[in-house]
Order: C-alpha cells, then sequence, then structure tokens
C-alpha cells in the first residue's frame, strides 16, 4: 500500500491539483473586448474567453477564477503555475508549441487593421506604414515577418495602441478582426475609422497549459466539443459576436477534434 501510495503522488499533475483545489485559475485578458473586459464597477472580467473557461471549470466541477494577464505575460504566468491555464486570444503555432500544448482551435479568426476611413485599400498602403500592435503577440511577429519596411510600434495593450491611434501618432492598429471589431466600437470618434478588407494571416486560438498536462488537456479538448456538439459554443458566439452586439461576426467556423 505504501509503495502504490508513493507512485500515485509522483504522478500527481494539474487537474489532480486542480480537482483537490476545487478551483480552476485561468489567465484571460481585461482589455480585449469582447473577449475578456474589466468592468471597473463590480472589478469582474466577462467575455468570450471567459464563458469557455466557466465552460471548462464546468466540466471539472471546480469553481472558476479567472486573473488578467497581458498578452507578453501569458507563457510566463503558465510556466510559473500563476495559473493553470490560458485563455487569451492567444493563436496557435509552432513556436509556442514548443513551450505550452495547445487545445483544439476554439475560435478561428485573421489578422486585419483598424485605419482612417479612406485611407486603405490593400496591403501596398501600409507597406511603410506606422502600425501599433500589442508587445509580446503573435500580431507583432506577424506584422514583422509580413510587412517588414512597416514601423512596428508596440504597445502592452490595444487600448494604449488605439489611443495613439485616436490621437494620429499612428497609421494603423492592427490585430485579429474581431478584437480590432470590438475596440473599434469603443473609440471617441469610431465613425472616422474602418477595418478595410485587408487580411494578413490567418489565426486560430487555442487554450494553453503546460508541456506534458495530457489529463487536463484530454478534459479540455471534450469540454470544447461537448460545447460545440451542444450549441453552447454557438451561444457563447451569439453572446459576444451576434448581430446585436458591438462586435458582430459571422461564425464561419466550428470546433473540430484537430
Amino acid at each position: 500500500m505504501l509503495a502504490l501510495g508513493l507512485l500515485s503522488a509522483a504522478v500527481a499533475d494539474d487537474l489532480d491539483e486542480i480537482r483537490k483545489r476545487g478551483t480552476l485559475v485561468v489567465g484571460v485578458k481585461d482589455s480585449t473586448p469582447p473577449f475578456g473586459v474589466l468592468n471597473t464597477k463590480t472589478q469582474t472580467i466577462s467575455g468570450y474567453d471567459v464563458d469557455f473557461a466557466a465552460a471548462i471549470a464546468k466540466k471539472l466541477g471546480v469553481k472558476l477564477t479567472v486573473k488578467a494577464v497581458e498578452s507578453a505575460q501569458r507563457i510566463p504566468a503558465l510556466q510559473s503555475k500563476d495559473v493553470d491555464m490560458i485563455i487569451a486570444t492567444m493563436t496557435k503555432n509552432a513556436e509556442r508549441e514548443k513551450q505550452v500544448d495547445f487545445s483544439y482551435g476554439y475560435f478561428i479568426t485573421g489578422q486585419k487593421f483598424v485605419v482612417r476611413k479612406g485611407k486603405v485599400n490593400s496591403i501596398e498602403d501600409l507597406t511603410t506604414a506606422a502600425i501599433g500592435t500589442a508587445s509580446g503577440s503573435t500580431s507583432e511577429k506577424q506584422l514583422r515577418k509580413e510587412m517588414p519596411s512597416a514601423n512596428v510600434v508596440l504597445f502592452p495593450d490595444y487600448d494604449e495602441a488605439f489611443k495613439a491611434l485616436g490621437q494620429g501618432s499612428l497609421d494603423a492598429v492592427s490585430t485579429d478582426e474581431p478584437i480590432l471589431a470590438g475596440l473599434l466600437n469603443k473609440m471617441p470618434k469610431k465613425a472616422q475609422f474602418e477595418i478595410p478588407n485587408v487580411t494578413i494571416s490567418i489565426e486560430v486560438y487555442g487554450i494553453a497549459v503546460r508541456k506534458g498536462e495530457k489529463r487536463l488537456l484530454a478534459e479540455v479538448n471534450s469540454a470544447l466539443v461537448e460545447a460545440e456538439q451542444s450549441g453552447e459554443a454557438d451561444k457563447i458566439f451569439n453572446r459576444w459576436f451576434g448581430p446585436q452586439t458591438n462586435a458582430p461576426l459571422m461564425r464561419l467556423f466550428k470546433i473540430t477534434a484537430k
């Protein structure tokens, strides 16, 4: 019995710890509507990503705690065990997969731009532009790769980038379309700006867990597939991106086991 007990302790993993603790701690963004936004009155964070965090916590039978993380903090927060997983508009790519394990994709989008109306008709119009984005994001890396002549200006979050755009110190802000749509809606003079039909990449968001946490990842993937099959994933999408929202988009994807 002693040997079995020691073996059990040796193979204890994040899933066991979460269930023992009774709480799932998830890193989310708090200034990227409609994926995650802070209510300054209640000091609570809500959004598309938070709803998926809640669905996973429910499947695990535990309570949910969310912690705000900026783009550059996501992997460090996970690796330092400050959070159990990251659900924060995090694009799956080969470089990140060396550091974390990703779930199935739960959101698919494209990287676009917000610019002053009538200024941009093609990617060539932005070749040497001053383009703002978040430091440590996939958007930053994609801009540097696809637009090497552009002046990429980095900010801790997209709110700061949008302020600079509104003040005229940037030609554009670039990240994934739904994030741009949510932040554009908040701009004081939003009628002066637009998202032109210019895309530089397709982005698949995944939920990140620590490397080797196979049991936890299996539960996350199971929760995602169940949400798709039950219609809950569609409800979450429509709650934040439906026709009556501030960032209306068509749901052109389904969550699948890959």
